[in-house]
């Protein structure tokens, strides 16, 4: 059963013996500290924990862990706030953003990373080794939390997801335990983190396989937004016969028009192919001579670039902001699905609705991993769609959440049915978190989850209930 509050949290216990554990790392509403620490990275998330704390260490997770266990209080985590799943409200928010470990072993090509390390920190000391990581297209994000989602980057098609390259995991369970999760130790643990996200404890640290990368060639073609439809033909009859070495995906995005952004897009549509090719220079420039042979885009932007520099490709915005969301496997990209795509994305008649909707290739490695690996499912499908929209009021929330809805209708025929679960969007990351698994890795989940959380302590994760004996 799940961990129910106490009738008086004010009274109870925790707060001092929270504040014995963690001198000064303890923030309750009230304090002038509190909104700043309750705020995630996306803004549409307005949560009230009972309380924020700021371990600094794997045994201060543990005392913390123990103590919410003890007073019958659930614990939410977050480090970047990227990945809210369900808001921390009524609960025990521990904030791992002060464990802050990284070592890199050359030698080996491992690091070891912290909970609370983002991603922007372990490529630039894997790259003075001449070693990359399994990053996503944002060096902003947490290097833990996105690969316990599975974590799909710019590397994908070359060297498979982040979370089959996690060797190790230390993890705080329920009982307050601290363990070590790896192919010889909980390795039922280990499976079930590696792409089954956060729903079996704290991870305060993992260790990571790391890549002889230096430099790739990458970047974006804009073409006008009256050319999509050829080409997204085109880029379908690309990626046909892409090697592993490219990883690409195609953009409709309508640039907000913000004065820091280039006159040449303010305010613009755009369709984009990107994407990154993890070989030799010049075999890149031949794979690009497909489009420049064909249609000169509006802006050319692949050039060779050091990996140090892989934030460039994606752009990714880097402050907090408000956003929707949402994801899903496509079995195709067929004409139907690009019209789909196009329709709901560019504007027709006013302002458009999304900012941008983006369709990833999939495949290579990631493809060729079996079930008993870990915990990550459907591996199968070739495409990976992603949309956002940014609401700057209630009724455009509302008409963003329409538009994707309406989306997911239109592209039925070619979705799989199927989820990424780090692409899933806060509201609909609980509901749609068993369309993440196959119906094999979701029961084996439920019943790791009885084994190491059986009272569903960190049920502000995703939404793997324990299986009831």
């Amino acid at each position: 059963m799940d961990i129910a509050l106490p009738h008086s949290t004010a009274s109870s216990p925790l707060w001092s013996q929270l504040a014995s554990l963690l001198p000064g790392r303890v923030i309750l509403p009230g304090d002038e500290r509190y909104d700043a620490a309750r705020m995630a990275w996306n803004l549409v998330v307005d949560q009230h924990p009972l309380a924020v704390v700021y371990p600094e260490n794997a045994q201060e997770v543990a005392g913390v862990v123990r103590l919410a266990r003890e007073n019958e209080v659930p614990v939410a985590v977050q480090s970047t706030g990227h990945g809210v799943r369900r808001p921390a409200d009524g609960a025990l928010l521990i904030n791992t953003a002060r464990l802050q470990g990284l070592h890199v072993d050359p030698q080996r090509q491992t690091a070891r990373v912290g909970a609370g390390v983002k991603w922007g920190p372990v490529l630039a000391l894997a790259q003075e080794h001449g070693l990359a990581p399994l990053l996503g297209s944002s060096p902003d994000v947490g290097a833990v939390g996105y690969s316990l989602g599975g974590g799909y980057g710019w590397l994908g098609r070359k060297y498979g997801l982040s979370s089959d390259s996690v060797l190790s995991l230390e993890v705080v369970t329920a009982d307050g335990a601290i363990r070590q999760a790896s192919p010889t130790e909980h390795s039922d643990l280990f499976w079930a983190l590696r792409g089954g996200g956060g729903a079996f404890g704290v991870v305060t640290a993992v260790g990571i396989q790391l890549y002889p990368v230096t430099e790739v060639y990458a970047g974006n073609l804009f073409y006008p937004p009256e050319m999509a439809r050829e080409v997204f033909r085109r880029y379908r009859e690309w990626t046909s016969a892409a090697p592993d070495e490219l990883t690409s995906s195609i953009v409709l995005i309508n640039v907000p028009p913000f004065p820091e952004i280039p006159e040449i897009m303010r305010g613009k549509s755009f369709v984009i192919v990107r994407g990154c090719y993890a070989g030799s220079i010049e075999e890149g420039e031949r794979l690009l001579d497909f489009w420049r042979s064909w249609r000169a885009p509006a802006i050319d932007q692949f050039a060779a670039i050091p990996f140090a520099a892989a934030a460039s490709i994606s752009q990714g915005p880097v402050d907090p902001s408000p956003f929707i969301d949402t994801g899903a496997w496509l079995r195709d990209l067929s004409d139907g699905a690009a019209e789909a795509l196009i329709s709901h994305t560019l504007p027709v008649d006013g302002p458009p609705v999304l900012v941008f909707c983006e369709v990833r290739h999939a495949g290579g490695p990631m493809s060729r991993v079996g079930p008993e690996h870990s915990a990550f499912s459907n591996r199968e499908d070739p495409y990976l769609l992603y949309a956002v929209g940014l609401p700057l009021s209630p009724e455009s929330g509302a008409q963003i959440q329409q538009r994707l809805a309406g989306l997911h209708d239109s592209l039925a025929s070619d979705l799989s049915g199927r989820t990424y679960i780090n692409f899933l969007g806060v509201e609909e990351s609980r509901p749609r978190t068993q369309s993440g698994f196959s119906e094999a890795a979701f029961l084996r989940l439920q019943q790791i989850k009885a084994r190491y959380d059986p009272d569903n302590l960190f049920n502000y994760a995703f939404n793997i209930p324990p299986l009831q004996a």
